[in-house]
Parts: C-alpha cells; sequence; structure tokens
C-alpha cells in the first residue's frame, strides 16, 4: 500500500467518524483523494467509493462512506488524480490488436516514426534486422499500419520497393486500415499472384502500367493472404495475440474489450488464455455469421467465463473509407490511384447474402454488428433491417452500426427509427480528416463524417471506438477527437458535430455497456456495479478540451484488481504489464503464422471473411 500524509488525513478523517457495523458491511477498499466522475446522471461526482468483493458497496462523501471502514479495509489515495469507470469497448479487435506489439510498426506520427517510403523501408529494416534470429528461421519480414494518406508520396508502396528491403525473403505490409495491403515479389510468388491472376469476388488485384501485379492488394484479395496467415497461426500464436491484445486494451483504461469480427477458433483459444493464465479485462466476442453461424447459436451468451463470453454476430458490407473500397452513393471526390471516373466503392457482399444474415439474426434474437462505412452500404443495411423487421418484429436484439463514415443525415434519421445504436469512429478526424476532406468525400461532406452532432440533435446513444489495431486503442484520443473533431493539420472538421466532455465520455462508458446489454453492470460507478475504474492523470471534465489527448491512464482497475498501472506508477508492488513485447519467441511466431500462409495452394478464398476496419 503506497501510504501518503494525505492519504493519512483522508483515513483518519473517516476513521473519526465511523461507527460500528457488520462485516457485510466493511469495504475491502475504499477509494479517495480525487476527483471521482461517476457517470451518473443522479450522482455525477463523489468523494470516496467503497468496493467489497469486486463490487461497489457506496459512493458518496467521506462522512458517508465512514459507516463502510473497518480495521482491514484498505485506503487507494487517488493522490489529486481522476477516477472514472473503466472505458467499455464499442468495437475493435482485441486479438489482432496483438498484431501492433508483434510487428514492425509502420505508423505514421504521433503512433509511429514513418512518413515516406524510405523511412518505411528503413523501418522495415531496421526490424528485420534486430529481429535477425526470428527472421532467419521463418524467412519472412512483416509490418503493420502504414498509411499511405501519411506518405510524402501520396500513393502505396510497390513491390519493387518492397523488394528493395528483400528479394529473397518475403516481405508484406498491412496498411493500417486492415483492409489491403502490399506484398513484395517474392510474397507474391509464394502467395501464387501473376499477371494472369484474376482477383476474387469483392477484391482488387493493383496492377502496373504492364498489368503485372503492383503488389497493392485490396480486400477480399489482401484477405486471401491474411487470413491463411491467421488460420496457421497455431493456438500458441494465437494465445500470445490475445495476451498482448488485452493487456495493450487495460493500458488504454479498457476494463471490456472487444473482439469485433472473430471466429470459433479465436474464440476458444480466448477461453483457454482465460483459464490458464487469466485475462486483464472482460472480452465479448462476435463471430462472423457468414462464417459461424452454428458456433454462434451454441455459444451466445450473457454471462462471462472467466472474463469470455459471445455476444452475438458480425457482418461486413464494405470496406475503408481511407482506402477507397467503401461503397458510397456517388463518386469519391478526388481518390487517388488508378481509379475510372464515377468510381464509387464496392460492397464486398451481396444483397442477399446481406438479408439473409440479418434475417437470420432477427429470427434467432441474436444482436448483430454490421460494418457500414459508405453511404451506399447504409443504404443496403436499412433496407435490409426495414425488411427483417417486417416479418420478424423487434426481438430486442439492439442492432449496432459498426463505422458509418459517411452517412446522410436521412440515414441516421432512419437508424433512430430502427432501433439501431451507432459506434461511431471520431478518431477519423484526427487520423484521416485532411485526407477525407482533400480526397474521399470532399470539404463539404467531410464536415459530417462520424456525424455525433446529428445523433444528439435527436438524443440517440452512440459509442466512440477506436477499431485497434487500425489505430492504437488509445482511450484520450477517441475522447479528444469526439469533442474537438481537429486534425492532424489543425483544422476543425464540422464544428456543428462536435460534443461535450460529458457526452464523449458517456460514449466511452455507460452507452456502450448498454450496448453490449451489460448497463446494469458496467459504465457507471453505482452501487451493485462491478468495480471496473480507470485513474488518469487530470479530470477530462474540467481541463482545456485541446489538450484531452494529453491526458493519461496511470491505473487500470477489474473488479478491484489493478491490471494496468503505468511505468511512474502510482501505487507500489503491482505487476506492471509490458504490451509492446519484442520477445524474438512471439515474433518467431508471428512470422511463422504469416510465412505459412503465404504458402496457400489456392489463393482466393470462396467465403466472405472480414479484416479489420
Amino acid at each position: 500500500m503506497h501510504v501518503t500524509a494525505r492519504s493519512l488525513c483522508l483515513v483518519a478523517a473517516i476513521a473519526f467518524s465511523s461507527t460500528s457495523v457488520s462485516s457485510q458491511q466493511i469495504a475491502d477498499r475504499i477509494f479517495l483523494g480525487g476527483p471521482i466522475v461517476t457517470m451518473n446522471d443522479e450522482g455525477p461526482s463523489a468523494e470516496a467509493v467503497a468496493v467489497k468483493d469486486g463490487r461497489i458497496l457506496a459512493v458518496g462523501s467521506l462522512s458517508d462512506l465512514s459507516a463502510y471502514q473497518g480495521d482491514g479495509t484498505e485506503t487507494f489515495d487517488l493522490n489529486g488524480r481522476a477516477m472514472l469507470p473503466g472505458f467499455v469497448d464499442s468495437h475493435g479487435h482485441v486479438v489482432m490488436g496483438g498484431l501492433q506489439a508483434l510487428s514492425a510498426n509502420l505508423l505514421a506520427p504521433p503512433d509511429g516514426d514513418v512518413v515516406d517510403i524510405a523511412s518505411l523501408q528503413s523501418t522495415l529494416s531496421n526490424w528485420a534486422a534486430e529481429n535477425a534470429e526470428a527472421v532467419e528461421q521463418v524467412k519472412m519480414i512483416v509490418g503493420f499500419g502504414y498509411d499511405n494518406a501519411q506518405l510524402k508520396e501520396l500513393r502505396h508502396p510497390t513491390r519493387q520497393e518492397l523488394d528493395m528491403v528483400s528479394q529473397d525473403l518475403p516481405v508484406i505490409i498491412i496498411h493500417q486500415s486492415g483492409h489491403l495491403g502490399v506484398a513484395n515479389s517474392k510474397a507474391l510468388e509464394l502467395a501464387g499472384i501473376t499477371a494472369t491472376s484474376e482477383a476474387p469476388p469483392g477484391g482488387v488485384i493493383q496492377r502496373d502500367e504492364a498489368g503485372e501485379p503492383n503488389g497493392v492488394l485490396e480486400e477480399y484479395a489482401f484477405f486471401s493472404v491474411l487470413v491463411p496467415m491467421l488460420g496457421n497461426l497455431g493456438e500458441k500464436g494465437l494465445a500470445a495475440f490475445a495476451k498482448a491484445g488485452t493487456e495493450l486494451w487495460a493500458k488504454f483504461g479498457y476494463t471490456t474489450g472487444q473482439e469485433g469480427r472473430s471466429s470459433g477458433e479465436i474464440v476458444e483459444v480466448l477461453r483457454k488464455v482465460a483459464a490458464e493464465e487469466g485475462l486483464p479485462i472482460d472480452v465479448v466476442a462476435f463471430p462472423d455469421v457468414l462464417e459461424a453461424r452454428e458456433f454462434i447459436r451454441e455459444n451466445t451468451s450473457a454471462d462471462y467465463e472467466n472474463r469470455v463470453r459471445v455476444g452475438g454476430c458480425k457482418l461486413t458490407i464494405d470496406g475503408s473509407p481511407q482506402g477507397f473500397t467503401a461503397l458510397r452513393d456517388r463518386p469519391y471526390y478526388n481518390p487517388v490511384g488508378n481509379y475510372a471516373a464515377g468510381y464509387a466503392g464496392y460492397a464486398a457482399i451481396t444483397m442477399e447474402q446481406l438479408q439473409d444474415a440479418v434475417n437470420w439474426c432477427y429470427e434467432n434474437g441474436f444482436q448483430i454488428l454490421v460494418h457500414s462505412n459508405g453511404e451506399g452500404a447504409s443504404d443496403m443495411l436499412i433496407a435490409a433491417l426495414e425488411e427483417a423487421q417486417i416479418k420478424y418484429g423487434d426481438p430486442g436484439n439492439r442492432p449496432v452500426l459498426i463505422h458509418g463514415q459517411f452517412l446522410r443525415e436521412d440515414q441516421v434519421a432512419s437508424f433512430k427509427r430502427l432501433g439501431v445504436f451507432p459506434s461511431l469512429f471520431p478518431m477519423h478526424t484526427f487520423y484521416w480528416g485532411d485526407w477525407h476532406r482533400d480526397h474521399t468525400v470532399g470539404p463539404v461532406n467531410a464536415d459530417n463524417i462520424s456525424p455525433t452532432g446529428w445523433l444528439r440533435e435527436r438524443d440517440m446513444m452512440f459509442g466512440t471506438h477506436h477499431d485497434a489495431p487500425v489505430a492504437f486503442p488509445d482511450s484520450m484520443r477517441v475522447l479528444a477527437a469526439t469533442v474537438t473533431r481537429r486534425t492532424r493539420s489543425g483544422d476543425i472538421l464540422g464544428p456543428h458535430q462536435r460534443v461535450d466532455v460529458m457526452t464523449a465520455l458517456k460514449a466511452m462508458t455507460i452507452w456502450p455497456a448498454w450496448q453490449h446489454f451489460e448497463e446494469n453492470e458496467k459504465g457507471s460507478i453505482e452501487v451493485g456495479k462491478v468495480a471496473d475504474f480507470v485513474i488518469l492523470s487530470d479530470d477530462p471534465t474540467t481541463v482545456d478540451p485541446e489538450t484531452l489527448a494529453e491526458l493519461k491512464v496511470l491505473v487500470t482497475v477489474k473488479g478491484d484488481e489493478v491490471v494496468y498501472e503505468a511505468e511512474e506508477g502510482v501505487r507500489e508492488g503491482k505487476v506492471r504489464f509490458s504490451p509492446f513485447s519484442s520477445d524474438p519467441v512471439i515474433a518467431h511466431l508471428f512470422l511463422h503464422a504469416v510465412y505459412q500462409g503465404m504458402k496457400v495452394e489456392s489463393p482466393w478464398l470462396t467465403n466472405g471473411v472480414s479484416g479489420g476496419e
């Protein structure tokens, strides 16, 4: 226990007025000494919180909580820092989030150092040199997170430029969106992709002027490489991903994570890791409804087992807006690349597949999370939901729109009418706001990406997400982007779509708890709920909104257990997680999976499979 003069005074204040109470009322721990933001409208702030057996026993003033102080009660001194309910992940890929920790970091600033193709090449080469033993064993180089929108050249690298990293080893880099990537010549050879290869439905093989593959693979053409890679990762490799991902989520204050496009195999690995090693946070998995219906039918539950449960279904309609693969209802504004006049993106599935999946979920009462980025994709989703509700009524399954980057205002009204919970991606305003303004939708429509303002005008709840590994699961960046909508260049994208800090915090706590049917257990600091907390360096409701991204997560508490503590430390003697592992064994597992995945006999998949968003 970390005891300071301040905490001794606070403990004395409680002890002075304490009275004899039954052992059932004695708290295991009392949190005090800093601002407590409860996210409970009936009592938005408190001086102290008492916890017993992992649940909240009492919330109120120091004098109120004196009745819960006993000889064995520990005191957690916030030391002036702010405590909030633990963040609830509205959408992310917690297992694939381990990818960020176990590959070359190709992200642009502020999350990485890649600013042009030369720095991308040097980052890959340096990573390969630092992991030379693993690279030699598996003969593969992999990097994650490049973004052509942030490269000086404003284009994707080519296979020839990756050949400069290595001509003898396969090299594959994954776009930050997770919807496309680039392979060098050796990787294309191992994948069986040649000048005569036809692109699969819902995918694109980009080509040079001579008709040869230039290395860039979109959507299902890319998944034909990525999915076999994951399929060959093996239990140990997936377990490493799961552990690294959940620890990374905890680092940013998330006490409930989401595996937002899962499979039966991934769920079973999560369960095994949770049972044998333990997970620091809860994880809700949503397997792909096109691939895993029987697994969904047999495993969906409202109850966690060792912090893992299956919450329902996931479906993906289209692709990445910044990568020009999202389905719009009009042409892209000024797309960068070899696109025909009037190009508006494309759907990854047919209307028949969409309707069948939605109908199945409504007929069986399962929640469905639907990835829809472009206006055209949302038109498809609205039509499918309307048809399902006519046929089956409202089963109370709280359908969720994932992303909704490009929405018309009439579509927002339709989603409200249909009872859809929007999980939006306001971080796009920071990471790709300038790109959307200049290239994807233009300056007028860019003001309305992730339209949180339109939602609040209609009194709609919503969630905000990071979609990691598309971006780091940086909760403070999510919060800042939702409130300020400031782009990398300093522009404010759609001032009318901004919301206040408390609304933005609700979109990270109590509202996504409702999204997951867990509003009675999580999302606010109230009596009876699970003791899930996050301690920040300052109170987000009182600081200058322009400094929200600078706030730090210092401690994450899950069920009254400290599961993450910042390196500088707020308490002593606790385990500090290190999610950014450079363990060569982990790197070996990951590289081996990639290498094996490239060696599939058939490069194309026949079933719809989604990557990250």
